[in-house]
């Protein structure tokens, strides 16, 4: 059991209200261990499952210590996929809203001028996929020199997806001055090598829980021959009549088979995998967190980036062939506490698969018998009534912190001659409106955005229908 709370570790005004809007209460173990030595500077190795909280524990307080005064990036965070370069973006974004932090995240497979121009804004907190990193670096769009916080997350991943030489690169790019925070699930000896020749005196910080993967989550094995895992997934999907789940398979060609037979069954479902466009991957995410559909079919590239509200049920259709993976995969549940449940299929001459999954967790999986006809029968009715109802998202984050924000966008920038600080001192002088009202402001070359917080988001349009800025009627409008 955690102890205590966020007002133990002596936060700002900003960064508690914050928290308290996000609905933090009682840090996780890894957020009680990695926040104080964090707030002292100190390097640290950090040993934790997936689903444990992690991204908070460096985000809350890297946050803290960010001046906002400073243009170029004080924080690089290095992370295997885009999707959760994106994810922990989105975090960040999230902690730090009231004090103004900008995060930008940087990746392959998105057009690199629009990340050009997002870098040439003041840019607190840069994440980014090693490869575009280094993109960056090379056409001199990012500069490194102001870097005081390096994180690498899921490191293990990193190795095991060939990063580990570009984050070297990367790392020899970087002051030597700065504090180094590594994040692994796993903790192979080529990651601790690349610790322990980078950083100093590094605080070693492991969380154990009952074995590798996280005690609040329900392991099953089912045994079935390669044909009848199509009928067999359709019978445990009714019988266990989850809230929400993800389907993992190896290959995005089984992903698109289940995706097109349950679909075609009435299945509220979607699918995602490498073979599709970023954009619509991104979106599939965006779908699932707001509880637009209840299943997702995906490959392996869902393992890592997805933190989606009461993940109930995962269900391995392709037993991993990689013992690391069924970590990542199962973690996607029972997370932050919540209970959940994880179910493997493997054919009978997969035992050697099982077998060195079993031997990595370190615990047995009980094997559990298919669902029975009287029971798939049995739960059909409140199946495909759940089926028909949306649903139900408990906890997104990102929609309550934003609720009583608007962003407005001007039509006018840097030819204009207009500065953060014009909008500032213009919204400010609006009778009930003051600093702390104003969140992230963008200045690009032909608009402007501003968000304005704590609801007072009308009143400032309202007003700056009729106000100039710098002398300039600016036309206002909310933004997209």
């Amino acid at each position: 059991m955690n102890e205590g709370n966020f007002n133990d570790f002596n936060l700002s005004e900003e960064i508690t209200r914050a928290l308290g809007v996000l609905k933090y209460k009682t840090p996780t173990e890894v957020q009680n261990r990695v926040i104080p030595s964090a707030l002292e500077n100190k390097d640290l190795v950090v040993r934790s499952e997936t689903g444990s909280g992690k991204t908070a524990a460096f985000a809350i307080p890297i946050c803290e210590q960010i001046e906002w005064e400073v243009k170029n990036p004080q924080v690089l965070v290095l992370t295997p996929t885009r999707e959760l370069a994106v994810q922990v973006r989105d975090d960040i974004t999230n902690i730090g809203r009231f004090k103004r932090i900008k995060a930008v995240a940087v990746y392959g497979k998105e057009p690199i001028a629009r990340q050009k121009e997002e870098l040439k804004q003041k840019t607190h907190i840069v994440v980014g996929t090693p490869g575009r990193v280094i993109d960056h670096i090379d056409r001199d769009t990012l500069h490194l020199d102001e870097v005081k916080y390096l994180v690498i997350d899921e490191a293990d991943e990193m190795l095991h997806m060939g990063f580990i030489d570009k984050v070297e690169s990367i790392i020899k790019q970087l002051p030597k001055n700065r504090v180094t925070m590594v994040f692994s699930a796993t903790l192979p000896k080529d990651v601790e090598k690349l610790c322990y020749k980078y950083m100093i005196d590094p605080v070693n910080i492991e969380l154990e829980t009952n074995g590798i993967t996280t005690s609040t989550i329900e392991h099953r094995y089912i045994e079935v021959r390669e044909d009848d895992k199509l009928p067999l997934l359709k019978d445990v999907t009714v019988a266990e009549n989850t809230e929400s789940c993800i389907i993992f398979c190896k290959t995005k060609e089984h992903v698109d088979t289940i995706y097109t037979e349950l679909e075609a069954e009435g299945y509220s479902c979607e699918r995602l995998h490498g073979g599709l466009e970023q954009k619509d991957r991104f979106a599939i995410m965006e779908g699932f967190k707001l509880g637009n559909f209840r299943y997702l079919i995906a490959t392996d590239v869902a393992a890592r980036g997805i933190d989606v509200d009461n993940i109930t049920l995962i269900i391995n259709y392709d037993i991993p062939l990689e013992k690391e993976s069924y970590v990542h995969r199962t973690g996607r549940t029972g997370r932050a506490g919540n209970k959940g449940k994880a179910i493997t299929f493997g054919t009978p001459n997969q035992g050697r698969y099982l077998g060195s999954i079993e031997r990595y967790i370190g615990f047995k999986i009980p094997v559990m018998d298919a669902p029975s006809e009287q029971e798939v029968a049995k739960n059909k009715k409140v199946f495909e009534e759940k089926m028909n109802n949306r649903r139900i998202v408990k906890n997104n984050k990102t929609a309550r912190i934003n609720k009583d924000i608007m962003k407005l966008q001007f039509n006018g920038g840097k030819k204009k001659k207009i500065r953060p600080l014009d909008f500032v001192g213009t919204i400010t002088s609006i009778p009930g409106v003051e600093a702390e009202d104003i969140g992230i402001i963008t200045v690009k070359d032909s608009l402007s955005y501003v968000d304005i917080l704590n609801g007072k988001g009308s009143l400032v349009l309202q007003a700056m229908e009729h106000t100039t800025v710098k002398n300039k009627q600016l036309k206002v409008s909310v933004a997209e």
